[in-house]
């Protein structure tokens, strides 16, 4: 049932990752989802990646975000760039997506430099400010 509730998550996020980054001034026009990378010196799992030519952003998908869950996406973050190299030279910036987001782990992840996406109404929206710069790895 976990499963299922996360996978129907991620595809109410789908449609709106490209759009919602593009609204922000980040011209993003790729949307990979799925993401499974096995080296030697490690493995991640990359639920949606948004591109461009100079820009890539890495999102988490959860039912229910958490704190753990957002110092786990950090975690990715640090790995990312050596587990898929043709990414080194991009931008990379990440974002943290759930259906259920507490306040406190929502300010959190805005502090890491995490973007926040959350459901408001029918639509899925950037919860970050105007004034929000996003960390790049």
């Amino acid at each position: 049932m976990g499963n299922r509730l996360g996978e129907f998550v991620e595809l109410q996020v789908r449609p709106a990752a490209v759009r919602l980054f593009q609204e922000r001034g980040i011209d993003v026009h790729e949307l990979h989802a799925d993401i499974s990378v096995n080296r030697p010196e490690g493995a991640i799992e990359i639920d949606l990646l948004v591109v461009n030519e100079t820009d890539v952003i890495l999102i988490e998908v959860k039912s229910k975000l958490s704190q753990t869950d957002v110092d786990e996406h950090l975690e990715r973050l640090a790995k990312f760039k050596d587990l898929m190299p043709r990414y080194r030279q991009m931008n990379a910036m990440a974002a943290v997506a759930a259906m259920v987001i507490p306040a406190d782990v929502a300010l959190y992840a805005y502090r890491q430099g995490l973007f926040v996406l959350a459901q408001s109404g029918d639509n899925i929206v950037i919860l970050n400010d105007d004034k929000f710069q996003p960390k790049t790895w």
